[in-house]
């Protein structure tokens, strides 16, 4: 994808109390979950992941909102290509189920374009 037919977007990623406050068990399935996401989101035809950074030894405890958790920066074809990254959430189960990805985490996709300095 070349900058001019694709979208630059950053993927904001937080995880909320109810990871904290599930069992060790539970919380191992919910990390494969967030695992299945992140490959998910990786893997997803029209996406180009350019890195992505933790932010979970400065940043303790559940994140609501700024400073998130984790960030994923991606070059996306399209804007309905970056709703179905952000449904991962939504379809992914965590363990046996009842429990989707969401329960534990969050995203926001903050979208632009890069920035070309000449």
């Amino acid at each position: 994808m070349s900058q001019t037919d694709s979208i630059r977007v950053l993927f904001c990623i937080g995880v909320n109390q109810n990871f904290f406050d599930a069992t060790p068990e539970v919380a191992k399935q919910v990390w494969a979950a967030f695992g299945e996401m992140m490959k998910g989101i990786e893997n997803m035809p029209g996406i180009t992941v350019l890195g992505n950074m933790d932010d979970d030894k400065v940043m303790v405890g559940p994140s609501a909102g700024w400073p998130w958790t984790t960030y994923v920066l991606a070059d996306v074809q399209d804007f309905a290509t970056v709703s179905a990254a952000c449904n991962l959430f939504r379809t992914v189960i965590v363990g046996e189920g009842p429990y989707r990805l969401w329960k534990f985490c969050k995203v926001e996709a903050r979208t632009g374009r890069e920035l070309i300095i000449q």
